[in-house]
C-alpha cells in the first residue's frame, strides 16, 4: 500500500504504543498486579490445581464460606481478603485437615462456629484447595504444591 510518509509514521507510532499496552496488560492479573514469571510446567500445574481446587472448594467449603468466599454473615468468616487466611498458610492447611473449635477474629469480626475436620482429604486435595482459595480470594498467583502441604501438615498441633 502506498501511504504518505506522514501517515506511515503515525501508524507505526500507534502500532508501537498498542503493542506496548498489550504486552503490559497481558502481564497483569485481575487485581492489576504483576504476574510472576512461571515456567510452562508450573503454569500448567497451577491451572490444574486451580480447576481441581475450585471443584473441591465447591464440594467441601462453599456451603459455609459461600461460592464467592464472602462467608455467611456472623456465622462463617469470609475467605475473600481474609487477614486470618492470608496471615498464615500453615494455619489454613491445618484448619482444612483438622478443623477448628473456638473463637477466631477475621478482619476485625469475631466468629465462634466450629469448622469440621476433613481427615479424608488427601494432601494433594488440600494443596489444590489452598492453591485455589489463595489465588481466588487471597490475591496470590502461585502454586502451593503437595510437598509444601505435606510439610505443613506434619507441623500441625
Amino acid at each position: 500500500m502506498n501511504l504518505p510518509p506522514n501517515l506511515k509514521l503515525h501508524l507505526s507510532l500507534w502500532l508501537g504504543i498498542l503493542s506496548i499496552l498489550f504486552a503490559t496488560n497481558c502481564s497483569k492479573n485481575k487485581n492489576n498486579q504483576e504476574e510472576p514469571e512461571l515456567d510452562y510446567r508450573t503454569r500448567i500445574r497451577l491451572k490444574q490445581y486451580n480447576i481441581q481446587g475450585r471443584n473441591l472448594y465447591q464440594s467441601y467449603c462453599s456451603n459455609c464460606h459461600q461460592p464467592d468466599g464472602s462467608g455467611l454473615g456472623q456465622l462463617y468468616p469470609p475467605l475473600k481478603n481474609s487477614d486470618y487466611m492470608i496471615d498464615s498458610l500453615a494455619r489454613t492447611v491445618c484448619l482444612i485437615k483438622y478443623g477448628q473449635k473456638g473463637s477466631i477474629i477475621v478482619n476485625g469480626t469475631e466468629y465462634n462456629q466450629e469448622m469440621p475436620a476433613n481427615p479424608d482429604l488427601s494432601n494433594l486435595e488440600i494443596a489444590e484447595i489452598v492453591t485455589f482459595i489463595y489465588n481466588e480470594f487471597g490475591g496470590q498467583r502461585e502454586l502451593i504444591d503437595v510437598k509444601e502441604v505435606e510439610k505443613l501438615i506434619g507441623k500441625c498441633k
